[in-house]
């Protein structure tokens, strides 16, 4: 990883609060540089410049950093190359990780760069989200996922994986409030609320996100 990417990874880092050690600046650029070399074998993102991995991958995945900060276990479903869940671990090595995406090479890529990285706390699980229900009910604080289904897919998979006072966290771009009003009607029907929409501006780009909260009506 460069010395602008790096440069760029913290500012936007900061951006969301988060302030990077040396430590964990080495372990985005040592992500970087596997991604790109398992990358060139095995289809696992379209992005491959130094500067757009940090912007579009690793600051996307600090931007939920706020809002899951201090959770006891997370889920990201459809992970794909790890994100945002391994930028998750590296920030938070609390936090005790599921990784599931349906794609196997994708997986051995995550635990790979888990081993690398010495992320304790992280499991990555070769499994399509519909199943996960029969081992892991009622188990997770956050269950989050990045440009994996459309809401009420993902929420109907998520709803039956969340603690009692657990919540759903879908990462959009800047359809997101289309897609919650959409989606409300359905919502409603399950028994769920967005609690928070928040709509902002990817650090250092022009790419609009946004981050749809939803928990349970109580």
């Amino acid at each position: 990883m460069n010395q602008s990417a790096r440069s760029l990874l913290l500012q936007g880092a900061a951006a969301f609060g988060v302030t990077l050690s040396p430590p964990q600046l080495d372990a985005f650029a040592c992500y970087a540089a596997e991604l790109k070399k398992w990358n060139r074998k095995i289809n696992l993102t379209a992005i491959t410049g130094d500067v757009e991995i940090v912007l579009k991958h690793f600051v996307d995945s600090l931007s939920i950093c706020p809002i899951v900060a201090g959770a006891g276990s997370v889920l990201d479903l459809g992970s794909g190359g790890g994100f945002p869940v391994i930028p998750l671990k590296v920030i938070d090595a609390n936090i005790e990780a599921l990784s599931v995406d349906a794609v196997e090479k994708k997986i051995i890529f995550q635990r790979h760069v888990g081993r690398l990285l010495g992320l304790s706390g992280f499991t990555a699980l070769h499994a399509r989200g519909e199943v996960l229900a029969e081992r892991f009910a009622g188990r997770f604080d956050w269950v989050v996922s990045r440009a994996f289904a459309d809401i009420p897919t993902f929420v109907r998979m998520a709803l039956p994986l969340c603690a009692a006072d657990g919540k759903i966290l879908a990462m959009k771009g800047q359809a997101g409030r289309t897609e919650v009003e959409a989606a409300q009607g359905e919502l409603t029907g399950l028994g769920l609320k967005v609690v928070e929409l928040i709509e902002f501006t990817l650090p250092q780009s022009t790419a609009q996100r946004s981050l749809v909260v939803i928990g349970k009506n109580q």
